[in-house]
């Protein structure tokens, strides 16, 4: 009998009963349990976003930046609520904090009470980054945690690019302002160029009227130098007038104590005597030829009458036996003959001083006269001019003082300003030195300044003055100047369509896996009769082989129909799948003839190695090492791939080399199961008695 009769009797045995019947609509729908209604369960858990509840704090006061109001928290509460992202409740912090411990919300987005003024300090002097508040607890949910950061990053950039509008608007604005600025900038360095070329004039000349200063300075200074030197024997000499005078003041205040009362009384015989003086000076005067001639003879006879006298005298009056009563009048004779004689002895001498001169001596003689006669004249009037002379003396005494003084005071002024003509001196010759510098520096400048006017001419052009339109579009511009053009080639229109490739050959190798409990894996008849090993293997494997691909036409018609999976190559999608489930079929099939019993496990096992290193949730290369080693060794990683580009489509290079790999798998399968067949046809001790039976 050949191998297709056989599979059809195997089958038939499923029809002979209710129990047999309803198991194999159970086998044909198997698949449903781990295919349709595990997808349909997460078919689109983010398009239901919004029944989940979450907390939301607005506690921002608001702020004013540039005049206007800024309230970025209730912009940003508004914005959510529109969004419909999570179902929205607002509460207070603290019931936020309660609800997200205690589960009532899985997470809470705060804005703090400085929220906008953090935001508003960005077009200030010291801006501050605004801070979304997220809380949440893995303990209520992990995923939704990992949802809330993508869905607030979002939230965050918005935000974010809303603040940055109004902080680059006023950088446009400020460039515009700077650019006006720069212009009449410009037109001030331009003013400054001519006015700096004035000032170079004038440093010229005043480093000219500096130079001349300096000499003129050491002038100053050389004859301030001189001047303290005669201002030094100023002062030493007035300081001697000054004792000279005080010294003679002294004495005359002294003599005129004394003098004073005298003069007041004798005032009439000084001028007797005073004219007396100036008679005999008048006579003399007429009398002088004689008296010059008979002056020696007189003084001759002068003395010989002193010594006739003074004979006379000793005789009658130092020896005398009787003394004489006349005595005393010889004796003044005798003296007065002395006195005589040595005033003629006086006046002789007097003529011979003059050498004879009668000229001179008459000369000196009308002197004597004049003064006597003035004298005489003024004797009357002596006492007022001792006083009068004693005052001007006084009054010489204290002028000569205040002279010492104030030569003093000069010397010290002259020295002050000796040092200072000096201090200036050095100080001039600084300034002819900074004045030449300043000359030159302006020199320079009057280029620097033509640069400067040239450049802030040419720095106007480039600075950019923008009007309202362009600032606007260069604000949405810089405010987010990175967008991602995303395209998505072969997009997945959802959760659960992304994850289809995954289950459907999950549940496609339970459904193998299953229908080998109900089905042997080789067909007893067969062996029974004695059939060769290849028509036994696939006697066991067609009966599970085409209840596989009413599995998967069942499975597939669920989910495009009922729970609306979108094939991007449906009849590929299919046929590609009864190539699957043979595949897993003939796995399933050996793994149980091989092992008997604990083929099962093996098979259980041999589901979850594929399933872990298929890359059917995240890319295999972020699991650990050991799952990426076997990934290429087993079908499903095969089937996966080429499910993807099936499904949501793209090259067909994957389904190919998948096919490739399943037909491999099953024709090796087959042809391991058709040895265990060849192997069960010899009955031994342990099949009569197997150690292990499930």
């Amino acid at each position: 009998m050949r191998s297709p009769k056989l599979a059809a009797l195997e089958l038939r045995r499923f029809g002979r009963g209710k129990l047999p019947r309803a198991a194999l609509v159970a086998l044909l729908l198997l698949p449903l349990l781990y295919g349709a209604l595990y997808l349909w369960s997460f078919w689109d858990p983010y398009g239901h976003l919004d029944r989940i509840p979450v907390a939301l704090v607005n506690d921002d006061k608001g702020a004013t930046a540039a005049g206007r109001k800024v309230t970025a928290g209730d912009d940003i509460t508004k914005g959510l609520r529109d969004s419909d992202t999570f179902e929205w409740h607002e509460v207070s912090a603290a019931e936020a904090r309660r609800g997200v411990e205690d589960g009532t919300y899985y997470l809470s987005l705060t804005m703090p009470d400085d929220f906008s003024e953090r935001i508003a300090s960005s077009s200030g002097a010291s801006p501050e980054t605004g801070a979304l508040q997220v809380r949440t607890n893995d303990a209520n949910n992990y995923i939704v945690g990992q949802i809330s950061r993508t869905v607030f990053s979002e939230v965050r950039t918005a935000a974010s690019t809303k603040a940055s509008r109004s902080f680059l608007d006023r950088i446009f604005i400020s460039f515009s302002d700077i650019h006006g600025a720069t212009e009449k900038a410009a037109d001030g360095a331009d003013r400054l160029k001519g006015g700096i070329g004035k000032a170079k004039k004038g440093s010229k000349d005043l480093a000219d009227g500096l130079a001349e200063a300096k000499k003129g300075s050491g002038k100053l200074s050389g004859g301030l130098k001189k001047l303290d030197k005669g201002a030094a024997d100023l002062e030493d000499g007035s300081r001697q007038v000054a004792d000279g005078t005080r010294t003679l003041a002294d004495r005359v205040n002294g003599v005129a104590g004394k003098v004073g009362p005298f003069l007041k009384d004798n005032e009439k015989s000084i001028g007797d005597t005073a004219r007396l003086v100036a008679d005999s000076a008048s006579g003399i005067r007429h009398n002088l030829d004689d008296l010059v001639e008979r002056a020696p003879a007189a003084a001759k006879g002068a003395h010989a009458a002193s010594t006739a006298l003074e004979a006379v005298y000793k005789a009658r009056c130092e020896t005398p036996v009787v003394p004489d009563l006349a005595c005393g009048d010889l004796k003044k004779a005798k003296t007065a003959a002395a006195d005589v004689a040595e005033v003629a002895d006086d006046l002789n001498t007097l003529i011979d001083d003059q050498d004879g001169d009668l000229d001179k001596l008459d000369k000196n003689l009308a002197t004597l006269e004049k003064q006597a006669q003035a004298l005489a004249d003024r004797s009357p009037h002596l006492s007022e001019d001792l006083t009068d002379a004693v005052s001007k003396i006084n009054k010489l005494d204290e002028g000569a003082a205040k002279v010492a003084k104030g030569a003093e005071r000069l010397h010290t002024g002259l020295g002050t300003a000796k040092a200072g003509a000096r201090d200036l001196d050095t100080g001039v010759g600084a300034l002819k030195t900074g004045a030449s510098d300043l000359d030159g520096g302006i020199y320079k400048l009057v280029g620097g300044s033509g640069k400067l006017a040239g450049g802030l001419h040419d720095g106007a052009e480039q600075i950019p003055d923008y009007d309202r339109s362009d600032r606007d579009r260069r604000t949405q511009v810089m405010a987010d100047p990175v967008r991602l053009a995303s395209q998505n080639l072969h997009k997945a229109p959802n959760y659960g369509t992304g994850f289809a490739p995954y289950f459907i050959p999950l549940s496609l190798w339970v459904g193998a896996m299953v229908a080998y409990m109900l089905i042997p894996p080789l067909n007893r008849r067969a062996l029974a009769v004695g059939a060769s090993a290849w028509r036994v293997a696939l006697a066991g494997w067609l009966p599970v082989a085409a209840v596989g691909v009413l599995q998967t036409a069942a499975l597939m018609s669920v989910l495009h129909w009922a729970i609306g999976l979108e094939m991007a190559r449906a009849a590929g999608t299919v046929g590609f799948l009864f190539l699957v489930t043979a595949c897993f079929a003939a796995l399933v099939q050996w793994l149980n003839a091989r092992f008997g019993a604990a083929g099962r496990i093996l098979v259980l096992a041999l589901l979850m190695l594929q399933l872990t290193s298929a890359g059917g949730t995240y890319p295999v290369q972020t699991s650990p090492r050991f799952f990426s080693a076997i990934h290429p060794f087993l079908p499903m990683s095969y089937v996966v791939e080429a499910l993807r580009r099936l499904i949501t489509g793209g090259a067909l290079g994957p389904v190919w080399q998948a096919c490739a790999v399943l037909v491999a798998f099953t024709a090796g399968a087959l042809a391991l199961t058709a040895l265990s067949a060849r192997r069960k046809q010899v009955w031994t001790l342990d099949r009569l008695h197997p150690e292990l039976s499930l």
